[in-house]
Formats: C-alpha cells, structure tokens, sequence
C-alpha cells in the first residue's frame, strides 16, 4: 500500500512539475499559392492572454528577435524578400532603452517563395522567438508545409503534418489589396470550408516608422554636414551664379536651379534604391545582425574617417567626370541632368564617406531605410542651390572658403572613427569574445574625442590643414564642447552609466569590473577563482555550471543556479530591483555560489558535444541550447528567469517549491532563506 501511495505522490509532483511547461503560443499554417511556382507561407499565431512575442525587427540591443528560417532551401526555392508581419504594437523598455516591437493576442507571419525545384515535396521551417510575461519563455517550433506538384492547378487539398495545424493550400491568386477590409486584419483559414478566401494584410509597425524618421533627420543633418566640406561649398556660388547669368530671365534661372535640385534629390535617392534593390529590402536588416558585416562595416568607416582625416582620398575616376561634364554643356534640362550628375562625381571625395556612413547605419535598419537615407541627404544638399538662385543676395552672407572646410571634413572623420567602434562592438558582443568591453571601448572613444578636441585647439595638425596662427572663437566653444563630451565619458570607466550615449558602449555587465573599480562586494585583493566574473551588483558568479560546483564543494557552500539570457528583460528586472535589495544582496553575495546560464547563448558548442534531446528531440548545437536542455530535463520547465537552490550534489534545498521566478524581494529572501538553512542541517 505504501508502494502504491509513493509511486501516486511521485506522479503528482512529477505531473505538478510538468505543468510548469508553457507554451503560450499555438501555431497553424498554411499555404497560399500566387503563380504556377510562387507560394506563401503562412504561420499563424494566437497568443494566450497578457503574453506578448517580440517581432523580426524590434531594434538590436532589446529581446530576442523572431526568427525564420529553412532548412530545405538550397536548390530547392528562393525567398521573396524578408517575412512580412501582421500588426504590432511598440512600447518603450527602460531596461534595454528600446522602443521595443512586440505581438500580443494574435499574429501572421508571411513568407512569399519561389519554387525552384519542381521535384519538391515539402518545405521545413523553423520558427525561433521569445514570447514573455512575467517571465520568457525562448521557443523553437518546427513545421513542415506540404508543396503541390507545381505543373498542376488543382484543387485546394488539406495535408495534415504532425507539426503543423491546419496546414492547407489555397489557389485563389487574388491580390490581398483588393480583399482587404482593413489593415492589420486577417482571417483564419478553415480546413473544412475550402472556398474560403485566405487574406493576411501585412502593416507597417510603429518601431519601423519611428526608425526610418530617424534615419531621416540624421540624414538631413549630415546632407548639411556635406554641404560644408572643400568640395561642396564652393560650388554653391559657382553653380547659382552659373544658372543665374546663364538664364534670359529671372523666373527661368529659379526654375532651372530647382530642376537642378531635384536632379541631385534623384541622382541619391536612385542610389538608394540601388542598394535595396541589390540586397534586398529584408536581406539588409538581417546583414545588420550578422558578425561578419559587423565588421566588414567598421572596417568601411575606418576607411571613410582615414579618408577625411587626410590619409588619401577616394575618387571616382576622371574620365567619369570629364564625360559627364561635357554632356552638362548641351543645354535644357538634360544639360541640367548631367550638371546634377557632375557634382555628385566631383564632390565625391567629399560626399563619399557621408554616404557610404548613411548607407551602412541604414542597412541596420532594413526594409527602405537607404532610400529614406538618401532622401534626406540629398534633399539636405539640393536646399541651398535652390533656395540661392531664388534670393542671389543671399550669397554676400556666405562665408568665405579657407581652412575652416577642411576643419569640418576633419571633425567628421573623427566622428566617423567613433562610430566604427560601435560596430565592431557589436561583432564582439555576439561571439561573447570579450575583447571590446566597456572600458576598452570607452578607452578608445575618450582618446578619440580628447585627440579632436586638441585638434581643435590648434595643438595638433593635419595634413590637408591651412597654417593656423590663431583658432576662432566659433572653433573655441566646440573644442571646449568636446573637451566637456571627453571628460563626461573618464568616470564611466569606474562604472558611471554615461546615460547620454547608453546606446553605444557595451553595457555595465559586459566589462572588466561590472561593478566598476572599487564598487565591488568582493574585497579588491580577493583573486576570483577561475571561471568566475563579477555580475551584476559585483556579486560573483560562475557562466559554467561544472567550474561553479566544483567550486561550491570546495567553499562547502549551497549553490544558486540562474536560467537567465542576455536578452531577458525580467531577468534584469530581477537583477535591478530584487538581487540589489539590501536584504538579499548580502545574501547572494556571500552566502551562495551563484551560477548563471544563458540560454540564449549563440555560441557554437564543440562537435563532439553536440547532440539530439532525449527530453524534447531538439538538435543541441550552441551553448544556449545545452542550458536550455538542462533547464527543461531536470526542472521541467522552459521560463525564465528560473532560480534553482541546490546542494553540491544537486539535490533541491526547498523540497515544497524546488524553484522560483519572477517575485519580490519578501517572497525571494524567503525562500532563499529557507534554501539556505536546509543546507546547514
């Protein structure tokens, strides 16, 4: 009878256990057929109440972005740009400083492809995303869509697929404009009703808009930036005195100065399209992200700033010039056209780096961000040629061309330096490498600026520099502004936040002293064992879950373990609001061994230790993926944060609730506590 009763109760807390697996998200799929060899891939999404899963383009920096990928696709089929997204909503996170994107209630994911391969059977899709409430949850779910014999139109046909629900083929090609009742809106398709027509209207989500405004105005502010460089500035003059006597009339040299105007808003915005066009509206975005463009970026603005520092200068070829040139002298507005085209070539030494900057920060934006870049840089530099052939006099106001230009063109190749670092950051970030931490990289942005505002000063010379007997009170005031900007950012290497540039450097935990040097709970001579680092609130942890026993065992101390990721928001909430608690800082500071595992840790494990999850048939390839395998097998759960307190032998110290997770401070010291003086009986 005992027998009986134990096996009843094990049952119980192991289906108790269980239960703590959520997925809060149920998928169905289906396909949409548009041509003889072109599909869409349709996922659906309903969202259980008050849950919400983070979309393909909330900003770098925040939660995990959705991914969509295929395991299938070579040789096969082509993706049709990057996946389309029903409507989102945008929030700001105080804890990463994002305008986050997110889906909550329901959500559509559309992925157009076109079938290469007419051998083709089916397509395998994977789906990764976070989805969060009070706690996160990473998912990987897999699906499998059925692909008909592209020869034959035929029929809609439901294919069923262990993986997939409701996966189904829809051969109604009418556009999704015209059956739209409204944006954001989409039906779900019924298996048993096949005539029912499939709609999915992908929108526009509030983030993108609010980025490509962004992208805007920088671009306009750096349009006038070119404006002020030795191979711009001067032309304006030239050019409005050229239009100006050229032109039988006042109101025709106006016109022909505004048709110039817009030639050169076309010339940019063409290149622009070109970019898009080249790489793909979606592709860009998803470069933006990837290690390898991270640093071919920063390797182009180094580039860039050496160019406008005086090293050498990129040209295009003059031939160009001098053919274009002598197209400029036909006359009309193709003469204009050519004229147009004249100063982008010339001024290209200039103009170039500018660009090329706008271009690379609008790629890591995606969709049209290079072509609302140029937009805004062209329309920046056309304004003044315009706006002076309609008011001549305007130009007794200029100031003269001198040295002050190349000044400028210096300042930018300071700033274009500046910003290099911030993607090579990035690159370093993902490989998890540890190389460009936050003092390293505040190191180099404090030499950066304090050698521009010694430059500034006169104290240092560069090569295309004029001799300099006396600096201007205009060139005063900005040394002195970047001299502050220099001072500002000295005690972020001891910790300070640096709130005005929070964007850029990496963040306060992802540095030599997290805490900063001397703020640590450890006392400054104590060495760390190996494997440990200062986290959060210079509270000592462990990012290997063995080094962390073995050191447990030998300090005969109970051991924490935090399922946490880099991308968790309520992690940090945690951290920020309950671990830094007077009553529990102590605690976890002295009296535990903490170990934290990132479960969303990209980095590649060893061959040989990867392997297939007895516990939920997932390939485990990278180290996030182990500790996630090790969070759902042993603790049956999948959320995070989840806190763990174990002895060295991996028993649980609180037998009535084995783990905890997003709660307050009165509840977490608790249960803590309760952690802690089983382990001393």
């Amino acid at each position: 009878m005992k027998k009986i009763l134990f096996i009843f109760i094990s049952f119980l807390a192991f289906a108790n256990a269980n239960s703590q697996m959520l997925d809060p998200v149920k998928w169905s799929t289906k396909i949409e057929k548009k041509s003889e060899n072109t599909f869409v891939l349709v996922f659906d999404a309903v969202l259980e109440k008050d849950w919400h899963m983070y979309s393909q383009f909330t900003p770098d920096g925040g939660p995990l972005q959705l991914e969509v990928s295929f395991k299938n696709q070579k040789g096969n089929f082509n993706l049709v740009g990057k996946a389309k997204e029903s409507k989102t909503k945008t929030a700001y996170n105080d804890i990463f400083e994002v305008n986050e994107t997110f889906f909550e209630g329901k959500a559509q994911i559309r992925q157009e492809v076109t079938v290469t391969n007419p051998k083709l059977g089916t397509i395998d899709a994977v789906l990764n995303y976070q989805v969060c409430k009070e706690v996160c949850i990473n998912q990987e779910k897999k699906f499998t869509f059925t692909i008909p014999a592209i020869t034959v139109v035929a029929a809609p046909t439901v294919e069923s697929n262990p993986e997939t629900v409701g996966t189904t083929v829809a051969t109604d090609t009418t556009t999704v404009d015209s059956l739209a009742p409204s944006l954001g809106e989409s039906n779900v398709y019924d298996a048993n009703d096949r005539t029912k027509e499939v709609v999915a209207i992908p929108t526009e989500d509030t983030t993108t808009a609010r980025g490509l405004w962004s992208i805007f105005f920088i671009a306009f502010l750096s349009g006038f930036a070119a404006l002020l460089t030795p191979c711009v500035f001067p032309m304006i003059p030239m050019t409005v005195s050229f239009f100006t006597k050229q032109s039988k009339t006042r109101a025709a040299g106006i016109r022909n100065a505004i048709i110039y105007g817009i030639a050169i808003i076309v010339i940019y915005v063409i290149l622009g399209f070109l970019v898009t066009w080249i790489f793909g509206a979606g592709a860009l975005n998803a470069l933006s992200t990837n290690v390898w463009f991270n640093i071919l970026f920063f390797v182009l603005l180094v580039v860039f700033a050496s160019s406008f520092l005086g090293a050498f200068e990129i040209m295009l070829p003059n031939s160009w010039a001098n053919k274009v040139d002598s197209q400029a002298d036909r006359g009309g507005i193709l003469g204009i056209l050519f004229m147009a085209l004249a100063l982008a070539i010339v001024s290209f030494s200039c103009t170039g780096p500018i660009v090329g900057t706008l271009l690379v920060e609008a790629a890591s934006k995606g969709g049209i961000a290079p072509v609302i870049g140029m937009l805004g840089f062209s329309l920046a530099l056309a304004l003044p040629f315009m706006l002076f052939a309609m008011f001549p006099g305007w130009l007794n106001s200029l100031p003269k061309s001198g040295g002050w230009l190349n000044t400028v063109k210096v300042v930018l190749g300071f700033l274009e330096l500046a910003l290099a670092f911030k993607f090579l950051s990035n690159a370093d970030l993902v490989l998890q490498l540890h190389l460009l931490e936050r003092e390293v990289f505040l190191a180099i942005w404090i030499a950066i600026f304090g050698t521009l505002a010694f430059y500034l000063f006169g104290k240092i010379t560069l090569p295309h520099d004029s001799p300099l007997t006396h600096i201007s009170v205009g060139r005063l005031m900005m040394g002195l502004v970047v001299l502050t900007f220099t001072v500002y950012m000295i005690p972020g290497l001891w910790g300070a936040p640096l709130k005005l540039i929070s964007a850029f450097p990496p963040t306060l935990e992802y540095s030599e002293s997290p805490k900063g040097l001397g703020g640590s709970t450890i006392a400054s001579t104590e060495v760390l064992p190996e494997g440990a680092k200062l986290g959060p609130h210079g509270i000592m942890v462990f990012e290997d879950y063995e080094k962390g026993l073995a050191y447990a065992k030998t300090v005969n101390k109970p051991i924490m373990i935090d399922f946490t990721g880099y991308a968790c928001v309520n992690c940090r909430k945690m951290e920020n609001n309950v671990w830094s608690d007077d009553k529990i800082l102590p605690i976890l500071s002295k009296e535990i061994v903490l170990i934290s595992l990132y479960v969303d840790d990209k980095r590649a494990l060893p061959k040989e230790e990867q392997f297939v999850s007895k516990t939920t048939g997932s390939e485990i390839a990278t180290v996030g993926d182990k500790w996630t395998d090790f969070m759902i097998s042993t603790y049956k759960t999948n959320t995070q944060p989840l806190y763990v307190l174990t002895d060295s032998e991996g028993n649980s110290l609180n037998s009535a609730k084995p783990t905890i997770s997003y709660v307050g401070v009165a509840e977490y010291e608790n249960w803590l506590k309760t952690g802690i003086s089983n382990y001393k009986k």
